[in-house]
This record gives structure tokens, C-alpha cells and sequence, in this order.
């Protein structure tokens, strides 16, 4: 059944629960000095869906992306995926068990070829071990890894760079690497960070034809954004954070005309203007 026919029952509430939640976080508390970057009682994300993450700068956004995936450590608070807690795992391992993310600034490895930095986040790459580099079964890993990594290189319209370094690719050509290098991972939940922001608008549609594709391959996506356009294209369902604080959740159209949200990103003295 579709994510967003499984999600049309449940209540546009924040920190609802959902039919089968993939990701689960409770108590989930981030502080720096003073100021509350994630303030989160419950969340969960459904599987199979996407899911975007909004709301204005400050809100807590990647920072929650980064507690969730190993790169920060909470005050305090647990989650898990799939069952599993993740709770002080380091970010490798978090990337083993199923969740890998994607940064607003890409991570490209510049002075490696396209081709090498897909190879680098292949799982079970035997001859990065001692033991493992001496058993010639190496090469045929690392020949399942080039196979794959092509495939998923040409799937993402850069097969012809594959040789090229990562250095001499656009932002957004570095966008679609990360894509198809997080895709290597062979992740079950996979979280990006404003994917569309600084890419001009026809690479835009393909970045979002991709997404929509991880969906279609049975993954579940969780994305920051703030196009509204795009939240609106393609997500199944929208979580608003603010002041580190989950405000409102629900379907794309009923999260638009939520109070909260409008209060968030525009403030009240606005719609009080808007109402006089």
C-alpha cells in the first residue's frame, strides 16, 4: 500500500504515532549553552514514505539529522531504527545499520574520481583488513562494488564522469554523487539535507524524480527543505520543527494552512496585518 494511504488515518498531530514507523525518538534533547537546538518528545518517521522536514533557520533541523546519525551527541534522549537503538553509536556504525545522511554542503572527496568516491562507502570492502588483504577474495568484492557503483552512476546521469575527479563536477552534478554514493551504503532509511538548495531548477526535477525513485525501491526518505513547491511535490509527510520543537505534522496541504507553522515562518504580528 502506498505511504501516503497509510498515513491517511492517522491524526495531523505532533509526535503521532504511525502505522509502521522505520525511525522512533524519544526525550530527544540537544542544548548549546542556552539555546535549545532539539527539544523533541516523540517522533517517528513511516516507513516507505517521505517525509519532509521544515521550518524556519534555527529551527533545529540539521542538527536533529546530525544527533540521529552519530555526528552529535544529545543531553539526553533515545531512538532507534528498525528496532534498534542507536543511542551513542559512533556515525559509521549508524550507517551500518541502516540510516545514512546527506549534507547541505556535498562531501565530496575532490581529488578522487567519481568512480572512487562511490567505492568508498561500499560495505564489506574485505582489503581494508589486514587479514582481509590477503585473501584473494578481495577482488571479486571490489568487483561487485565497481559493478554496482557503475549501475547506480548511470542511473544518476553520471556514468559518463566516472573517471572524471569529483573536484571538476557542479554543485548540483555533486548533489546526485552524494545521492547514488549514499545509496552504496545499501541504507534502509535515508536522510538529506536541503538536496535541491543552490541547483539551478532542471537538475531541481531530476534531484526530485531521484528521491521519488528511493521511494519506489521500497526506502524511506526524510528531507529538510524549504521550498514549500517541492515539500508540496513530493512528500507523503511534512514534521515542522521550531526552536528545536516538533509544532505540527500532517499531510503536505493541511501542514500549509497550520497557524503554527504560519506563526513560525512569518510571525503573528503578520497574520495579525494580514487579518486588519
Amino acid at each position: 500500500m502506498p505511504a501516503d494511504l497509510r498515513l491517511a488515518g492517522v491524526a495531523p498531530d505532533p509526535g503521532v504515532a504511525k502505522p509502521d514507523p522505520i525511525l522512533v525518538a524519544d526525550d530527544l534533547r540537544r542544548y548549546f549553552g542556552g539555546i535549545r537546538a532539539v527539544d523533541i518528545d516523540h517522533l517517528e518517521v513511516q516507513r516507505g514514505s517521505i517525509t519532509s522536514l521544515i521550518g524556519p533557520n534555527g529551527a533545529g533541523k540539521t542538527t536533529l539529522f546530525n544527533v540521529l546519525t552519530g555526528f552529535d551527541r544529545p543531553q539526553r534522549g533515545h531512538w532507534q531504527l528498525n528496532g534498534t537503538r542507536l543511542a551513542g553509536i559512533p556515525a559509521y556504525r549508524v550507517s551500518r545499520r541502516g540510516m545514512v545522511r546527506t549534507f547541505q554542503l556535498t562531501k565530496s572527496l575532490p581529488r578522487l574520481t567519481v568512480l572512487e568516491n562511490m567505492l568508498v562507502a561500499a560495505r564489506r570492502q574485505r582489503g581494508e583488513s589486514f587479514w582481509g588483504a590477503l585473501v584473494t577474495s578481495w577482488r571479486a568484492a571490489e568487483k561487485v562494488n565497481t559493478v554496482r557503483a557503475t549501475a547506480l552512476l548511470e542511473t544518476f546521469g553520471l556514468g559518463h564522469m566516472a573517471s572524471e575527479y569529483a573536484g571538476t563536477l557542479s554543485g548540483g552534478q555533486r548533489k546526485l554523487l552524494e545521492m547514488a554514493r549514499a545509496l552504496m551504503v545499501e541504507p534502509d532509511l535515508v536522510l538529506l539535507d536541503e538536496p535541491t538548495a543552490g541547483v539551478n531548477p532542471a537538475l531541481t526535477q531530476s534531484l526530485l524524480r531521484h528521491i521519488t525513485s528511493l521511494r519506489e525501491l521500497g526506502l524511506t526518505v526524510l528531507f529538510i527543505e524549504h521550498d514549500m513547491d517541492v515539500v508540496r511535490e513530493i512528500s507523503d509527510w511534512v514534521v515542522c520543527m521550531s526552536q528545536g520543537a516538533i509544532i505540527a505534522e500532517g499531510p503536505p496541504a493541511e501542514v500549509a494552512r497550520n497557524r503554527a507553522v504560519v506563526d513560525a515562518y512569518l510571525g503573528t504580528r503578520h497574520e495579525a496585518g494580514a487579518d486588519g
